[in-house]
């Protein structure tokens, strides 16, 4: 039982490397890319943004009556167009209070659509089918960049009755491509910068020399100076009385070579995994097994006998089941592919969260020949 207790669970890996053998690292295949595309200009940058909102048309998935929260708002709303409601006498469940965030992209003018995504704030269920109303978005300065309404869509759904339902990934929160536009803009003044600085969105030594001498190499003379693994500075003195607009479009298509990092991202909130072609894998054995545990409880009536002094009571009779499957083995050589540990892992019937928890368990095994990033 104490065995149990320990392994208790779902889902089970045990990761071993196999000996001593350590797992090699390997140097993903250089590509040739434009250098717009792994870089970015220092100050030109996104915005975030965020507002508090109400999703309305909820087929009685909303937040429940207790939540003060979303009637508060909702008496707002309807007082800003003359109905005076008591809170009290407010029903909720076809509302949801939401937190909404955004991005504010560079050069964003006045009237230009941003995507906006909303997460409830309350106990909704789900928010499949809501609309958002007009809410505000502010900015880090507490000033409005955005307004924001629109139906969302949603990456997820429930449905059946309590005590009988099925949940998929995140039906508490949505998006609404196109959902906001903006009211304010951030103004950024190329013209004043005295020097222009390259900030590459992957760090790396290699590559920020590869794009120093590429333009150095186009403009015939030496103006880039790679300063770190980031970041390429350009005097604007060495532009050629060319402006940053006219100087960046001039190199932004220049082929440059890089050595791209071996990479797995996670998204837990669906189950989604993207692994690069150049992701290896060391020598490891993974053991995958399922134990499940299931309690019921079945009542039972004692009748005393007739005449006596007794009472009719319920018994509640419980009773403890458990199961557990054989764990599955999958061995994996040293080198092994991203090919590799798919095809293994659906041969032992790993499901996306199954394989999201292994992969956890490969990097800290220190077999995972990749940066894990998990969304």
């Amino acid at each position: 039982m104490k065995r149990l207790r320990k392994f208790y669970g779902f889902v089970f890996a045990f990761l071993a490397v196999t000996g001593s053998i350590q797992a090699a690292a390997t140097t993903p295949k250089q590509r040739i890319v434009h250098l717009g595309d792994v870089t970015t200009i220092e100050g030109v940058r996104d915005n975030p943004l965020v507002g508090v909102g109400l999703v309305v048309g909820l087929n009685r998935t909303g937040d429940q009556q207790p939540t003060i929260f979303p009637m508060q708002t909702l008496a707002n709303i309807l007082q800003k167009f003359g109905i005076q409601t008591p809170g009290r006498l407010i029903l909720v469940r076809n509302i949801a209070a939401v937190f909404v965030t955004a991005e504010l992209p560079p050069f964003a003018e006045p009237g230009t659509r941003i995507d906006v995504n909303v997460s409830s704030a309350g106990d909704a269920k789900s928010l499949e089918g809501g609309t958002l109303l007009l809410t505000s978005l502010y900015g880090p300065d507490g000033k409005v960049y955005a307004m924001a309404q629109g139906p969302l869509t949603l990456g997820g759904y429930t449905a059946g009755v309590p005590g009988n339902n099925l949940t998929v990934n995140q039906p508490t929160s949505g998006r609404i491509a196109g959902g906001a536009i903006v009211e304010r803009a951030v103004p950024v003044d190329l013209s004043q910068m005295k020097t222009l600085s390259l900030l590459l969105r992957q760090a790396d030594f290699a590559t920020s020399e590869n794009i120093a001498a590429a333009i150095n190499q186009a403009m015939g003379r030496s103006v880039a100076t790679a300063v770190d693994s980031r970041r390429i500075d350009i005097p604007a003195s060495a532009m050629g009385g060319q402006s940053v607009t006219q100087f960046f479009a001039r190199i932004e298509d220049l082929p440059v070579t890089i050595n791209p990092r071996a990479e797995v991202v996670v998204n837990e909130r669906t189950g989604t995994i993207v692994m690069g072609g150049d992701v290896t894998i060391g020598a490891v054995s993974v053991m995958h097994g399922n134990l499940a545990i299931a309690i019921t409880t079945q009542y039972q009536v004692s009748q005393p006998p007739a005449f006596s002094t007794g009472q009719t009571v319920v018994v509640p009779q419980t009773t403890v089941q458990y199961k557990e499957n054989p764990a599955k083995r999958l061995e994996l050589p040293q080198g092994a592919t991203v090919e590799d540990l798919v095809n293994g892992m659906q041969s032992i019937g790993a499901t996306p969260r199954d394989i999201v928890a292994i992969l956890e368990a490969i990097k800290a095994a220190g077999a995972l020949n990749a940066q894990l990033r998990i969304i």
